[in-house]
Parts: C-alpha cells; sequence; structure tokens
C-alpha cells in the first residue's frame, strides 16, 4: 500500500452431500477417493528486488502476479526489507488485513526508509521517494505466508511514479543523488499548475527546508500560513542576489495530511 505476490492457493470442496451407498450381492471396487489439494505457501519475496508496477497497484495492500525486473533497467519499486508479521496478540491470531496488522506494517515501512535511502529526517522529506508496503493476501496468508515487504518509489505529480534506473540504496547519501530525486516543482507551490517533479525533470520551484510543527491537533491553515512565514522568508532572503527583490513560498499539511503524518511545512524557492 502507499503496498503480495504470486499465484493464489486455496481449498475447494463440493457443497452437494455425498450419495448413500448402495448395496449388491455381487462384490465391488471400492474406489480410493482423492484427496483434497493442499495450499502451499507463497515464496518469500527478494530483498532489493526491482518492479515496474503503476501506481493503483503500488496503492493496493496486495498484488497479484508481480514480476520482477532487473534493477538496472527501468522500474518503479524496490524492495528495501522483507521481514515476519506478527499478529499473534495477547493469545489471538489476527487477520492479515486486520488495521492493527497493517498499521503496523505501515509504521514499521516507514521507519526503516530513512537508513535505507541513506538520508536524514529532513533530506527524505524533500525528496520524491516514499515507502509503500504489500502483504499477503487471506488465502496465502491461511496457506501459511507470514512475510510483509517494503519497497521505495519515486512519486511524481499527485498519482504517478517516476521510472528510476539503478539500485535505490544509499541514493539520497550524496548530493548527486539527493538533486536527481529531490522534490521540485512545475510551478509556484500556491499556482494552479503546480506538480511535484523530481529535480532531474524540468522545474522552475524546488523544496529547500523542512519547518516542524507543534504536535498534537491540528492547528488550522491560518497557524500553518503562520508558522511558516518568518523561517520560510529569511531563508530566501539570505539566498538573494537582491535582499529587496525574492520570491519564496511554502507548502503545509491540510487536516488530512496531518492525520496522516505530515506534521512540517516545507519552504519552497525558485530554482
Amino acid at each position: 500500500m502507499l503496498a503480495a505476490l504470486a499465484v493464489l492457493a486455496g481449498c475447494s470442496a463440493s457443497g452437494e452431500p455425498e450419495a448413500a451407498p448402495t448395496t449388491s450381492a455381487t462384490p465391488t471396487e471400492t474406489a480410493t477417493p482423492t484427496p483434497p489439494p493442499t495450499a502451499e505457501p507463497v515464496p518469500r519475496p527478494e530483498a532489493d528486488a526491482c518492479y515496474d508496477l503503476t501506481y493503483d497497484e503500488v496503492v493496493a495492500p496486495v498484488a497479484d502476479d508481480q514480476e520482477t525486473v532487473r534493477c538496472n533497467r527501468a522500474h518503479t519499486s524496490q524492495t528495501f526489507r522483507v521481514g515476519r508479521i506478527d499478529n499473534l496478540v495477547e493469545g489471538h491470531l489476527l487477520a492479515v488485513d486486520s488495521d492493527r496488522v497493517q498499521d503496523a506494517v505501515a509504521e514499521t515501512c516507514t521507519d526503516r526508509l530513512r537508513d535505507a535511502v541513506g538520508a536524514t529526517t529532513e533530506q527524505l522529506r524533500l525528496s520524491v521517494l516514499r515507502a509503500v508496503w504489500f502483504t499477503p493476501t487471506l488465502e496465502e496468508s491461511d496457506a501459511g505466508a507470514d512475510w510483509y515487504r517494503c519497497d521505495v518509489v519515486a512519486t511524481e505529480g499527485a498519482d504517478g511514479l517516476a521510472s528510476v534506473k539503478g539500485s535505490l540504496r544509499d541514493v539520497l547519501a550524496d548530493q548527486a543523488g539527493r538533486d536527481r530525486l529531490g522534490m521540485c516543482g512545475t510551478a509556484a507551490p500556491d499556482a494552479d499548475g503546480f506538480s511535484r517533479v523530481p529535480c532531474r525533470d524540468d522545474h522552475s520551484w524546488r523544496a529547500v527546508s523542512v519547518v516542524e510543527l507543534e504536535p498534537g491537533d491540528y492547528p488550522g491553515q491560518g497557524a500553518v500560513a503562520d508558522a511558516a512565514e518568518e523561517p520560510c522568508r529569511s531563508l530566501a532572503e539570505s539566498r538573494a542576489d537582491d535582499p529587496l527583490d525574492y520570491e519564496w513560498g511554502f507548502e503545509g499539511p491540510d487536516k488530512q495530511q496531518w492525520r496522516a503524518g505530515q506534521t512540517f511545512v516545507r519552504c519552497w524557492l525558485p530554482d
């Protein structure tokens, strides 16, 4: 989900009642019943495997028939962690699609992304890289699959993925990677034509700094704007060739984004 692999397996049985046996004076041979098919667990995903997935595939919690591609070819997703689901809570086995299991996987994948791409928290927030996660389907879980998979993707626009070549491991550890996969915009963040793109693509603005907001309840749009104004304006002034002629912008969370965990503002400058 913003991400389970392979063939579905399961057991099947007829819902019709068996016919009553008939008697005969002549001895007959009794056919040996065929045992029902046995479900087999889906193989665990491979760490560092790459996939060429669509946006719809990565925002789904499970995805069938995902085929790996070579990481030196164009791809949109790379696995950075494969772990085991812990769905035993106080002696009760939770379903793999329960909110508690899915939330735990989401938290783990999100928390581990920073180290996987070699970034600080701010560097990650100023990039287009995001974590997605996958778990087995209910049928696969019933067959014994107990894994979860964390992937990293590069987002593009509101609902797109950018193709990349090569491994994304530690890609933000150097300036070249941050310049390539930093978060840039096609216009100012408050413009109608604004769209987030990787900085390797054509752009006119760039996210350059992060302002942390006080934790707690959502403070409202006015308070978010007030918190952003001084630090973003000061940063723009310090980088301007003419301290009397400069532009700056900011991008802050709305109430829904706040609930999703974005409790910070991005400062933007022309680039």
